[in-house]
């Protein structure tokens, strides 16, 4: 049986007060509304690249504040439960990881805000995270190294969306 270690919760201060931010705006070539088609599909980010190896939603439709899902890492088959937030309807979200299989991280929470643009959107993604005392080193020094890696996601998603303008 899995170990969950729980994380503190947090809220849209933790994206200005967080000791590691990282902010990733993204020029889209389609529409607001396919974007937050994709991120709220069953593969949802899944389908965009190497940054999340699948995602399972725990809550029924519709999404809202208190959605819940479980998120499986590529990195060290490391899993998270996140909890929603925000949750404004074709416009972006905010969750909190609620737990995780693995104790390096004291908190973590992710923003995803879309903005229509005249050819496409603008969406940008902003990763916030505490680390535990034993891995809060790692993380400090790491820190080229993770803006490259965590901002993978939101470059794969120009590429997804290039190749996937349409429905999912």
């Amino acid at each position: 049986m899995t170990k969950w270690h729980e994380l503190q919760p947090a809220d849209e201060t933790f994206f200005e007060t967080a000791p590691h931010v990282y902010r990733y705006p993204i020029d889209l070539p389609v529409p607001a509304e396919r974007v937050w088609e994709s991120l709220t599909s069953d593969r949802s980010v899944a389908a965009w690249g190497l940054g999340v190896q699948s995602l399972t939603w725990t809550s029924p439709r519709p999404f809202g504040v208190g959605t819940t899902r479980e998120v499986v890492l590529p990195l060290h088959s490391i899993t998270v439960r996140e909890e929603y937030f925000r949750w404004d309807e074709g416009k972006g979200y905010s969750f909190y990881v609620r737990a995780a299989n693995r104790p390096v991280l004291r908190r973590m929470a992710e923003n995803y805000e879309l903005e229509p643009t005249a050819t496409g959107c603008l969406f940008t993604w902003t990763f916030a995270v505490e680390a535990t005392p034993k891995t809060s080193m790692l993380l400090r020094l790491g820190g080229p190294v993770n803006q490259l890696a965590f901002g993978q996601m939101a470059r794969s998603s120009k590429t997804y969306f290039a190749k996937h303008p349409l429905h999912d």
